[in-house]
């Protein structure tokens, strides 16, 4: 769950580019899934994209900011994040590691600065992969087109945590290609945003619309080069 692309040209090759031959980072994100209260799939999924982005626009990782060097490492190879699960003493000690801490309506995500693919601290490294399958209590509502959707490829079959990695790369990739005023405008009135799986008659449409397209690399769970998310944001939509 820790791999995506889009086209060759974009940040996410799917084949060989000279972003393979850079040191590799990966992008750390832990959800809290507590065995008497585990949060909605959905829910987790949206909290997991806008972790993204408060990291993204986060001071720290801009500039000189203490996390900017990581981040830059991190953008110039292959976008990688994991996703991995904690409850109990496991979250309480990831919680004490440097990072942001985002809530949903049921969700807990933290976010950690990009690290080296094999420096995992610890206390993440002994944190589990596997186990996260989440679902919803109830149907999601429909979504509003007034913030932006992210899209899910309704013929692939994710599991929570690999699904909540293609959120923060759609998310990203709507970040990228947004102008200046309407990242301002995103960020500042929190990053709204819905996950929802797309009704298969408008996903080809979406898929060829120029909107943002993540195409993930097939390391984890689907085939090399399968869209599994499009990010339409509003401002993106013409």
């Amino acid at each position: 769950m820790n791999d995506a692309a889009a086209p060759a040209d974009s940040l996410f090759p799917t084949e060989r580019t000279v972003r393979d031959e850079a040191p590799q980072y990966v992008l750390p994100l832990v959800v809290r899934i507590e065995r008497d209260a585990p949060p909605a799939r959905t829910d987790a999924l949206e909290t997991a994209a806008r972790a993204v982005l408060l990291l993204l626009a986060d001071e720290r990782a801009l500039g000189d900011g203490e996390w900017a060097e990581a981040v830059r490492n991190w953008e110039d190879a292959r976008i990688r994040k994991v996703v991995r699960r904690a409850r109990g003493a496991e979250w309480r000690r990831a919680e004490a590691l440097p990072g942001i801490t985002v809530t949903g309506k049921s969700a807990e995500v933290r976010v950690f600065p990009p690290i080296p693919l094999d420096g995992w601290p610890k206390d993440l490294a002994k944190l589990q992969v596997s186990g996260t399958q989440l679902d919803d209590p109830e149907p999601p509502t429909p979504a509003d087109p007034a913030h932006p959707v992210l899209w899910l490829n309704p013929d692939l079959g994710m599991s929570a945590g690999k699904t909540m990695a293609q959120t923060g790369h759609a998310a990203q990739l709507a970040w990228w290609a947004l102008p200046e005023p309407d990242r301002t405008a995103w960020q500042t009135s929190g990053f709204p945003l819905t996950v929802r799986t797309a009704p298969p008659s408008t996903w080809p449409t979406l898929t060829t619309s120029g909107l943002p397209v993540v195409r993930d690399a097939g390391f984890t769970e689907i085939a090399p080069g399968s869209c599994t998310v499009v990010a339409d944001h509003p401002a993106l939509r013409e």
